[in-house]
């Protein structure tokens, strides 16, 4: 079961050292601190999620990451240096998808793509570049009369363009199709296969499940959750869901099992899905009961991000 995470987690012996550090980050914004003391470290060849409700303070995390903003308090490294004390270091390191960009409009695809490759040491090829985001046959297309995905394609293409080492993507995929967004997992797995980290935020908790490797949820500007997915679902409970028939009776409790819903309609909450469902499918056929619309859920990542958003104990 994930710890509620107030210290980064170390390095494992022989593995590389984290090209990202954050430690008891805090920012605020007059008498509201919007980020209340985080810590993580994201090594390379590794994604991070950061995921919470909307006012949870992960875009503000991110732009301290990004160099967008100073820290209230705490530190942040990328690569070993300030992102916005030591700008110059970092930004050839760093590639930034925000979840908004203010490009020229009047520029082309092609345009926009080799005027952003211009400021890079060693920018991939702009043919390259496009190709990978399906954006070829769109390249002498202005920006302005791009769709809302298009866009976001060549938001990222930018932000992928210098091979950075250190990628942060905030709602990457908003306004894709499932087609466009799958192709972005490819991309962003591929930069991984090659040795980027990433700092990933998204509400579509299908893609944190997809693509990252640990994942931290924030709640009130504190991570208060974080382990792998699977490590946070497991701290849920399994759900068993069924129907009796009219006229039969109660079945007796079930050890290990909370009963969330009596009546004809029955729930049941559980840490041991499988030996509490054996039982209760014995205790039905020993009856003679059928148990209508039987279903039994393991707990996911879904059902823990909610908890914690609906306020309840992660533990």
């Amino acid at each position: 079961m994930p710890l509620t995470h107030p210290a980064p987690v170390p390095a494992a012996t022989g593995r590389a050292a984290p090209v990202v550090e954050v430690t008891d980050l805090r920012r605020r914004y007059g008498d509201v601190e919007a980020v209340r003391g985080i810590s993580f470290e994201v090594h390379p060849g590794e994604v991070f999620a950061l995921l919470g409700v909307n006012g949870a303070g992960k875009t503000s995390a991110l732009e301290v990451l990004e160099g967008l903003a100073p820290a209230s308090g705490g530190t942040v490294r990328v690569v070993g240096a300030d992102p916005v004390r030591e700008r110059a270091a970092v930004r050839p390191h760093l590639g930034v998808l925000l979840q908004t960009s203010g490009l020229p409009a009047d520029l082309t695809v092609r345009e926009t793509v080799a005027m952003w490759a211009a400021t890079l040491t060693g920018p991939r090829p702009v043919e390259e570049a496009l190709a990978q985001v399906d954006l070829t046959g769109r390249a002498d297309v202005r920006v302005r009369s791009l769709s809302g995905g298009e866009r976001r394609r060549l938001d990222l293409t930018l932000a992928l363009l210098g091979s950075p080492r250190v990628i942060v993507l905030d709602e990457p995929t908003t306004g894709l199709d499932p087609e466009s967004r799958r192709t972005v997992w490819a991309l962003v797995r591929q930069r991984v296969a090659e040795g980027a980290a990433v700092v990933l935020t998204t509400h579509h908790l299908e893609e944190a499940e997809e693509l990252a490797d640990r994942i931290a949820v924030m709640r009130a500007g504190r991570i208060v959750l974080s382990g792998t997915a699977a490590e946070i679902a497991a701290t849920q409970p399994a759900t068993i869901r069924f129907t009796l028939p009219d006229g039969a009776a109660p079945l007796p409790a079930v050890p290990g099992a909370e009963v969330v819903s009596d009546g004809p309609r029955v729930e049941l909450h559980t840490r041991a899905l499988q030996p509490v469902l054996t039982r209760l499918l014995v205790e039905a056929a020993e009856r003679g009961v059928v148990l209508g619309g039987l279903q039994a859920r393991a707990a996911s990542l879904e059902q823990a991000f909610l908890a914690v958003a609906d306020g309840a104990d992660p533990s």
